[in-house]
C-alpha cells in the first residue's frame, strides 16, 4: 500500500483518508458490521539514542505521522478474529483466554495482536474477544517501529471496547511485555513509550530508568529543514538476529563494572571502564552506551535552547559509533548515511535495530529534493533495491479517532 510521488525516489505511504476507507471495508467484508471504534498508532523514528533504552539509559524519540490503524468491536464468545489489510490473511483464535506464549507463534503477523491480548489478561485486565482488522502505512522491517505500533494499537483498543481503565504507561509496558514474552524479542520500552506518548511537533526526551518523559519542541520545518526517512529495504529480522547478543553483551560489561546498566557509566569514567573490560568486544559494546547516552544529552540543550540546526554532527557520530562499535550497520545503510551526507545533509544515521532498517538525515528544505535523487543513485549503482524515502513528521501517539 504504498504510492509514488513523482520525485524519484520519494515514497509516500497512502493517505489516512485511503487507509480509513480500505480498513473500513476489509472490516464489513469480514463481520457484516460496522466497526464499533477505530485507533491509530504511530510509528517512531528515533532522533538519537540507539540501543540505550534496555541500558537504562536516554532516549529522544518522535512519534511519526505513518501508522497502524486498527478497527475493532468487542465479541462475547472469546473468538479474537484479526484480519490483516497488507497481508489479505485471517487469524481467529478460538479462545482469548487460553492465550499461552508458544513457539508455534514464532515468525506469525499476528503474534503481535495475539501477545498483547495474552499480556493483557496475564495481568488482569478482564479484556474479550473482538474482530480485529489492521492497515498500516508504515513499512514492515524498516525499523520505525511498526511492531510497538500494533502492539499499542491493540492495547488500545481491547481495553476501550471491554471498558477497562488503564493507564498510558501500563499500555507501554504490556506491549513490550507481548513483544518479549510472546513474540521472543527482547526489546526495550523505547518503541512502545514512543507510540503511546507521542506528542505532535514535539520529540520526546525519555530517562528510560525513571520513566521520565519530556517533549521538546521539534518542528523542524520551521527552521527551513527536513527530516527524512529512507528506509532501505534491506529488512533484517531481529528475534533472530544479532539485536539479543548485544544486549547480552551490555548486560555482561554492566556486571563486570559492578554497576546496574551502563546509563551507571559516566562518559568522564569510560576510559578507566573500558581498561577494566579488556574483552574488545565489551570496550566496543560499551563504548558505544556511554557516548551514546551523552550525545542525547547534548542533543537535549541544543533543542532546549532552540538550536536544532546544530544537532547534525551528534547524529552522524552516533552512525560511526553504531556501526563501528556496535556494528549494527550493513552496507545499505552506510551508503545511504555518506550518500546523504555528501548531499548536503547536517546529519545522518541510521536508527532501529539495526543489521537493515532505515536511516535519518537532517537536510535544508533546497536539498531535500537533489538529496533523494543522489540516494537513489547509488542504491541503483549498487544493484541495492530502491529505497523508499519519507518525509517525517512529529505526530500524536495512540489514539481513537472519529470516522
Amino acid at each position: 500500500m504504498v504510492l509514488h510521488d513523482e520525485r524519484p525516489g520519494l515514497t509516500v505511504a497512502v493517505t489516512s483518508a485511503e487507509l480509513l476507507a480500505t480498513v473500513r471495508a476489509e472490516f464489513r467484508a469480514l463481520t457484516s458490521r460496522e466497526p464499533e471504534g477505530l485507533w491509530r498508532a504511530p510509528g517512531r523514528v528515533n532522533l538519537i539514542g540507539e540501543h540505550t533504552d534496555y541500558n537504562d539509559g536516554f532516549v529522544f524519540p518522535l512519534a511519526i505521522d505513518l501508522h497502524v490503524l486498527i478497527a475493532a468491536s468487542p465479541r462475547t464468545d472469546g473468538v479474537l478474529r484479526v484480519r490483516s489489510v497488507e497481508k489479505g490473511e485471517t487469524v481467529e483464535i478460538p479462545d482469548v483466554r487460553a492465550l499461552v506464549p508458544s513457539s508455534a507463534w514464532k515468525g506469525a503477523w499476528a503474534s503481535y495482536v495475539a501477545g498483547t491480548a495474552w499480556a493483557l489478561r496475564d495481568a488482569g485486565y478482564a479484556i474479550g474477544g473482538a474482530d480485529i482488522v489492521v492497515g498500516s502505512t508504515l513499512p514492515a522491517g524498516a525499523g520505525l517501529s511498526s511492531s510497538a505500533a500494533l502492539e499499542c494499537g491493540t492495547a488500545r483498543a481491547l481495553t476501550e471496547l471491554h471498558g477497562v481503565a488503564i493507564t498510558d504507561l501500563d499500555i507501554a509496558k504490556l506491549a513490550q511485555r507481548a513483544e518479549n514474552v510472546f513474540v521472543g524479542m527482547p526489546c526495550g520500552l523505547m518503541d512502545q513509550l514512543s507510540s503511546t506518548f507521542g506528542r505532535a511537533g514535539h520529540a520526546l526526551f525519555i530517562d528510560v530508568r525513571k520513566l521520565d518523559i519530556v517533549p521538546y519542541p521539534f518542528d523542524v520545518r520551521s527552521a527551513n529543514l527536513e527530516l527524512l526517512v529512507i528506509d532501505t529495504r534491506a529488512h533484517h529480522e531481529l528475534v533472530d538476529g544479532g539485536y539479543a547478543d548485544r544486549r547480552a553483551a551490555c548486560e555482561r560489561s554492566a556486571a563486570k563494572l559492578g554497576v546496574p546498566a551502563l546509563r551507571d557509566v559516566a562518559v568522564s569514567d569510560l576510559p578507566s571502564a573500558l581498561e577494566r573490560l579488556a574483552d574488545p568486544i565489551l570496550v566496543k559494546r560499551t563504548r558505544h552506551i556511554v557516548t551514546e547516552n551523552d550525545r542525547v544529552n547534548r542533543i537535549a540543550e541544543l533543542l532546549a535552547a532552540g538550536r536544532v540546526t546544530e544537532i547534525g554532527p551528534l547524529l552522524t557520530a552516533s552512525h560511526v559509533s553504531l556501526r563501528d562499535d556496535f556494528q549494527i550497520s550493513c552496507e545499505e545503510l552506510d551508503v545511504a548515511v555518506d550518500t546523504a551526507l555528501a548531499s548536503g545533509a547536517l546529519g545522518a544515521r541510521m536508527v532501529g535495530g539495526g543489521f537493515g532498517g532505515s536511516a535519518i538525515a537532517l537536510v535544508p528544505q533546497d536539498k531535500a529534493a537533489a538529496l533523494e535523487q543522489a540516494v537513489v543513485t547509488a542504491f541503483a549503482a549498487r544493484g541495492f533495491t530502491r529505497p523508499w524515502i519519507f518525509h517525517a513528521v512529529a505526530a500524536d501517539g495512540v489514539h481513537r479517532v472519529q470516522s
